[in-house]
């Protein structure tokens, strides 16, 4: 009699600071996602306002971990953290805003459970219609340029956040920066082990500064000296 398949487990890590109007509903969705064997890693970078308080007395329960940095580092270092902690067979990175859609996690995790692709970037801007301020979306093209050309990859949106990555992968890689620059150092050193990224569209909601966004200028400006630096 022929042995069942063993289930893959995927590994959420959601770097998180100063969320609290929004980190309860973000869990909430991803508890709702379709993958069933799931390990959620909440990573809080030493939030300012009430997210730790949400997190003890909402989320706690919910979820596999939550590791609180005792300084505030910025989302590469968070990521760094949920990385490490990470036990399933592949790793996503979950913002905690509420841009994007965790019930689309088949789509940009499959191909690697199905051993078609090592790392799946879900691009919002592949085959479909860019959304967002003008001002984001003209940088991101930019970036997105910059860094193909260094990586020889075909990427529409190496900023985007749903990036998907066999585990011994990413944790093969040291990642040094602190902030967004994570965004083209972990592309460029992806591209350096000769490993092409499979990209698949995705839905997007992008939310206002008003609302929470943090990314500005200084980080667009530190996303092309790291495209440099890690050429």
């Amino acid at each position: 009699m022929k042995a069942e398949a063993k289930s893959k487990k995927l590994s959420i890590v959601i770097p998180c600071y100063n969320e609290e109007n929004h980190i309860t509903a973000l869990v909430e969705k991803v508890l709702q996602s379709p993958i069933k064997d799931k390990e959620i890693i909440v990573v809080d970078d030493c939030s300012t306002d009430n997210t730790r308080t949400v997190l003890e007395d909402k989320i706690k329960p919910l979820v596999s971990k939550i590791i609180y940095h005792e300084k505030n580092g910025g989302k590469g270092a968070a990521l760094r953290t949920g990385f490490k902690a990470a036990t399933g067979d592949v790793v996503i990175i979950q913002d905690a805003d509420l841009e994007y859609d965790p019930m689309e996690y088949p789509k940009v995790v499959n191909p690697i459970f199905e051993g078609k692709a090592r790392v799946v970037y879900g691009s919002r801007f592949l085959n479909q219609k860019r959304k967002g301020y003008l001002a984001n979306r003209l940088a991101n093209f930019v970036l997105t340029k910059f860094s193909n050309f260094f990586t020889h990859q075909k990427l529409t949106d190496m900023e985007t956040c749903y990036k998907a990555f066999k585990r011994d992968i990413i944790q093969s890689i040291d990642i040094h920066e602190n902030r967004f620059g994570f965004e083209p150092e972990i592309t460029a050193k992806i591209s350096k082990k000769r490993i092409r990224i499979h990209e698949v569209p995705i839905s997007y909601c992008p939310r206002t500064n008003e609302d929470g966004k943090k990314i500005g200028i200084k980080d667009g400006v530190r996303a092309l000296y790291v495209i440099w630096r890690y050429r």
